[in-house]
């Protein structure tokens, strides 16, 4: 029975992630139809890392690799870090380039939506532990740290 509600959970979390690429696939629309702006390189680390946890709970799903889907959510804090880091860049490249704005909205959206990832990519995972341990370890990282 795991297996079943485990699956379901887990195809959520996908389609969720799906949404969130088309959401990013629109942004970079945008970004192509106004004049290059160079901070779009500030999202390379986002990307990377959101790549690396969404890969990483591919193979918890495919494998059954328990050890791996206790790492994610210190990734994902990570991961948190980056983007908030980029965010405040950006704002702080707005308010100097205030002509660029649309395009430094744009980026720190897909900033947020790559946060987005990284945060139901960790859900698989722990959701993939749940079916295959039959336990719950969606809060025992200790206190998220406040924004």
């Amino acid at each position: 029975m795991r297996q079943v509600v485990s699956a379901m959970k887990i195809s959520t979390n996908l389609e969720r992630i799906a949404d969130q690429s088309v959401t990013i696939a629109r942004r970079a629309k945008h970004l192509n139809n106004r004049p290059a702006v160079r901070e779009v390189a500030l999202l390379e680390p986002a990307y990377r890392l959101a790549v690396v946890i969404f890969h990483d709970s591919m193979s918890t799903f495919a494998d059954g690799d328990c050890e791996l889907s206790r790492t994610l959510k210190l990734k994902d804090r990570e991961l948190d870090a980056v983007t908030r880091d980029i965010s405040e860049k950006l704002v702080a490249r707005a308010t100097v380039d205030s002509e660029l704005v649309p395009s430094y909205v744009d980026l720190i959206l897909v900033a947020r939506v790559l946060e987005r990832i990284g945060d139901h990519a960790t859900n698989i995972a722990e959701d993939c532990f749940w079916r295959d341990q039959a336990a719950d370890i969606r809060h025992t990282y200790g206190p998220k740290k406040e924004y």
